[in-house]
């Protein structure tokens, strides 16, 4: 049966959320990067992408699937032995959201899409998310989402690391990472992600065929943004595109570098990136 056959009369229909957003976790998230918070308390703007330790998903455990991820979810393609990763998003920051704000997340299916990618056929699906304060919309935000069908076992097909194209010139924003087991583990409790591509040796390697942990994309994604937060602050980023690339992997460092012009990118120094990024400012 083809991939595409699994999603026949699959419609899920949108879904809201809400809550306060609360100044903890901006704290608990630039603790994990040694930062200083930049969230105070009421009225302090969240940076960009921040959002996302908010207004989470507390699936039951019962609900959990052997991969640790939900077994079932609204937006969870209906596909067999179905391995999850993340392939990149898109942000729109109208205004920022606020410590204090009640939030309402507004989430829909935008499409499912049957690929075919190197590593063979997958569905790429597109979540939009819209975060309402006082009806009206502060963030859009869509999310892509590369499923498979891989029995447990199976080798994932992912390429040798590639060189880097050249020895690039570090740009004027730079920045490193070691995501070390202890690291992914707080950012997986942080955003309450059990998927145990993250934390779980055994599994990550014989079951789901990666060499090692896996560094969260969101973190990856992160990264690119903490370059225009630390080295251009005044400048307010309205938007925020990206793509991840390839894998990282826990134990060996992450560098974000750019200039501020051109995209922004990180990854394993000397390797092709991981991750590249957009941003516009006001």
């Amino acid at each position: 049966m083809e991939l595409a056959d699994h999603l026949t009369g699959w419609a899920p229909e949108p879904v809201e959320t809400t809550a306060r957003i609360d100044a903890w976790p901006s704290h608990a998230f630039a603790a994990l990067l040694d930062e200083p918070s930049p969230v105070r308390g009421a009225g302090d703007p969240l940076p960009p992408m921040w959002h996302g330790f908010h207004l989470l998903d507390h699936p039951a455990q019962a609900d959990l699937g052997d991969d640790g991820h939900p077994a079932h979810g609204r937006f969870l393609p209906p596909l067999p032995h179905r391995r999850r990763m993340f392939a990149g998003g898109r942000l729109e920051v109208r205004d920022p959201l606020r410590v204090d704000d009640v939030v309402t997340r507004r989430s829909s299916l935008v499409a499912a899409t049957p690929k075919s990618g190197r590593s063979g056929a997958m569905v790429l699906v597109t979540v939009r998310h819209e975060f309402l304060r006082d009806g009206e919309p502060a963030l859009v935000e869509e999310q892509d989402f590369a499923y498979r069908s891989q029995p447990p076992g199976t080798d994932r097909g992912l390429p040798a690391a590639a060189p880097a194209a050249g020895e690039a010139k570090p740009g004027r924003w730079h920045l490193r990472l070691h995501p070390d087991e202890a690291l992914l583990f707080r950012f997986s409790a942080l955003t309450y992600n059990s998927h145990r591509i993250h934390y779980d040796h055994p599994y990550v390697t014989g079951v789901e065929g990666y060499p090692g942990l896996v560094v969260h994309g969101p973190l990856l994604a992160l990264l690119l943004l903490e370059l225009p937060r630390r080295f251009a602050p005044e400048r307010q980023v309205t938007s925020f595109s990206y793509r991840l690339l390839r894998p990282a992997f826990a134990g060996t460092d992450v560098v974000a570098d750019g200039d501020g012009e051109g995209p922004l990118v990180a990854g394993v120094p000397g390797q092709a990136p991981s991750v590249q990024g957009t941003v516009r400012f006001a």
